[in-house]
């Protein structure tokens, strides 16, 4: 049987406080709390905004919010709701680092309280609400979707089904694979309907039930480019950029969420669960739960359909997924002839916030090596990275800056590759690092951008209006909380299609001390000469794309004398160019193994608005020798190994 939720609030994390009973006992005042719920909507649509303020250590409320609400406010009703310290703490929205005014923020976002790196602890509780002020308790349902969008129908259809056993006593089931907490909720006939992924509970979460602990929220994770607790925002991306259900990704949203089954440690650095399972609030990822017989890491390759893996290898190669092994390709048999379909998931270690190594498991599997139909070919080309952008911000407004640019720049990549005749395998492998005397070297797709970004800092440099500071240091995450500056105008954001209107993207900041302790190298590129070729007609030539960049017939003529396959380094560093792997058949790493963090070749997000904008032109300009580079890579290794060969 469940265990009774409508009980006094009495966990140490944020709880729901139901006016309805889950064992269905009384129908009339489940009504009653329908019919109150309902008209709460209402009325937040009418006036005020829904928000879920989420600690760092994995507690969650959620507060409605009207006109006169500030940070001060928010902060004291959490105070108030979870007896949990906020002085010396800063509220952050994504990027944005909220002072006072609460404007910005849309409804049902969630919202990060993060104490400041000085005063944090990392054995804080997060005790019960106290009583002294009931209003101040979260009211919400046992599941609320956080975002409005038609996207998420089927998601709505679930939720009500997964309630409805909940009432009747229907548990979830933990799911005992993988690093991270997952559950599968499920209908009142006990068939699983959805898998659900705690942010607290990823892996060095503060509340992850595997042992892998010892971070807070917004910290570095499994990945240094994805912060713990970010994973779930990026399940729901992968599905709404997955446009018409191209890739076939299911159904994905994100959730505030409340149950007992879900897990809550004694501490941030504690890996013993509570022996009183606790009702507690979580904020999760949501997606429906797809029947299969295997995935496939236990199925040979050679039956699935080619359509089916450039499908899924487009979305990856978008999304730079970090994380495509043949354990998250679900595999359904369908029809009587061995016809299977391939179900994408775990989407969470994608849009990292800087270029690091991808893993795609499909890159050597045949079908990879055959070219784009020409329905995949109009797919591509249709593809819009401003319109992604505007829509992630619109439905995933905690999204960062960083994730917006990597989208932006592997989707150009993409476009540019599919129009120049490149199969699914060579864009893979442009991507993707090797190893040359046990060394991880730079991708394809990292020298071009080393050699665009070198172009803008050249620009600078002899620009009167640079103030660009050569050699300042640069961390990847900005963990202090520390203000971001909005230097650009309001004019300015409606010319620039890649501005997110809300401030200009500061430099991203390692505050944890052990991570601080690598040393970056500077890498100086040598120059030979190349032909500039012509930029291509696309929507970076549009008028607003170019009416804040300074055209490149200023920029150093050095510029125009780069060749990207002869770089070097001084002092017998290693070089910049790619090479192939030694002591392994492929440089692939999976995120089911702890690494080591890999090297960051080239910042995306250090630059600023109007820098982006040219490094992007510059970058789109690089890639036509590239791409020839590669083809004629590819030709050379045809005719050493056959046609017969080629796998």
């Amino acid at each position: 049987m469940s265990r009774n939720l409508d009980s006094p609030v009495q966990t140490q994390m944020a709880v729901a406080v139901f006016k309805t009973p889950l064992t269905g006992a009384n129908n009339m005042e489940g009504k009653q709390h329908h019919r109150q719920h309902h008209q709460q909507k209402l009325q937040r649509q009418s006036s005020g905004r829904r928000v879920f303020v989420q600690t760092e250590t994995g507690c969650v409320l959620g507060m409605e919010l009207d006109r006169s609400d500030n940070v001060h406010t928010v902060k004291r009703r959490l105070q108030i709701a979870l007896n949990f310290p906020t002085e010396e703490s800063s509220l952050t929205y994504g990027d944005m680092v909220l002072t006072n005014d609460l404007s910005a923020v849309r409804n049902d976002s969630p919202l990060l309280l993060k104490r400041n790196f000085m005063h944090r602890s990392s054995s804080t509780p997060c005790l019960s609400p106290t009583g002294r002020d009931l209003q101040q308790k979260d009211r919400s349902g046992p599941i609320e979707i956080l975002g409005q969008s038609e996207c998420f129908s089927v998601v709505k259809q679930m939720v009500k089904d997964i309630v409805k056993a909940m009432k009747l006593g229907v548990d979830p089931l933990p799911v005992h694979s993988g690093l991270g907490g997952a559950y599968y909720f499920r209908n009142k006939k006990g068939d699983s309907v959805a898998i659900v992924k705690p942010t607290d509970e990823e892996p060095f979460a503060p509340n992850n039930p595997k042992g892998f602990v010892g971070k807070a929220l917004g910290q570095p994770g499994l990945k240094s480019s994805v912060r713990v607790g970010e994973t779930g925002f990026r399940e729901v991306a992968a599905y709404l950029l997955d446009y018409n259900r191209f890739a076939n990704v299911p159904p994905t949203a994100l959730v505030k969420i409340t149950h007992s089954v879900f897990n809550v440690n004694d501490g941030v650095k504690g890996n013993k669960t509570r022996e009183k399972k606790l009702v507690s609030s979580k904020i999760a990822s949501f997606q429906k739960f797809v029947a299969h017989d295997f995935d496939a890491s236990d199925h040979g390759t050679s039956s699935f359909p080619v359509a089916s893996v450039h499908r899924i290898g487009i979305l990856d190669v978008r999304i730079f997924n970090t994380d495509r092994h043949g354990g998250n390709l679900l595999v359904k048999k369908v029809g009587t002839f061995g016809e299977v379909e391939l179900i994408p998931i775990d989407h969470g270690l994608c849009l990292p916030e800087t270029l690091e190594d991808p893993y795609f498991e499909w890159i050597h599997w045949p079908q990879a090596s055959i070219p784009f139909s020409d329905e995949e070919i109009e797919y591509i080309q249709k593809l819009d990275p401003v319109k992604d952008c505007e829509m992630l911000r619109r439905e995933l407004p905690m999204i960062r800056e960083a994730c917006l640019r990597v989208l932006v720049l592997c989707t150009v990549f993409l476009k540019e590759a599919a129009s120049y005749g490149l199969c699914l395998a060579e864009i893979g492998e442009m991507m993707t690092r090797e190893f040359r005397g046990g060394e991880e070297e730079p991708s394809e797709l990292e020298v071009v951008c080393i050699e665009a970004k070198r172009s803008v800092t050249e620009r600078d440099v002899f620009s009167p209006r640079s103030d660009v500071v050569i050699g300042e240091a640069e961390f990847q995450f900005d963990l202090d909380c520390d203000e971001l500056e909005s230097v650009l105008t309001d004019d300015y954001f409606t010319r620039n299609p890649f501005s997110n209107g809300r401030s200009s993207l500061g430099k991203l900041e390692e505050s944890i001390k052990e991570e601080e302790d690598e040393d970056e190298e500077d890498e100086d590129i040598t120059e030979k000469a190349v032909p500039m070729i012509t930029l291509k007609d696309s929507f970076f030539s549009s008028a607003a794309f170019h009416e804040k960049s300074t055209s490149l017939s200023k920029l150093s003529t050095s510029m125009k004398n780069t060749h990207l396959s002869d770089t070097g380094r001084k002092n017998n560093t290693k070089p910049l160019t790619r090479g192939k792997s030694e002591n392994t058949s492929s440089g692939h790493k999976s995120a089911n193994e702890q690494l080591q963090v890999s090297a960051s070749f080239v910042k995306v997000a250090d630059m600023k608005e109007d820098e982006w904008v040219l490094f992007l032109e510059r970058f789109q300009e690089l890639l036509g020798p590239a791409f020839a580079k590669r083809k004629t890579a590819t030709l050379s290794k045809r005719q050493r190994l056959g046609t017969s060969c080629q796998f």
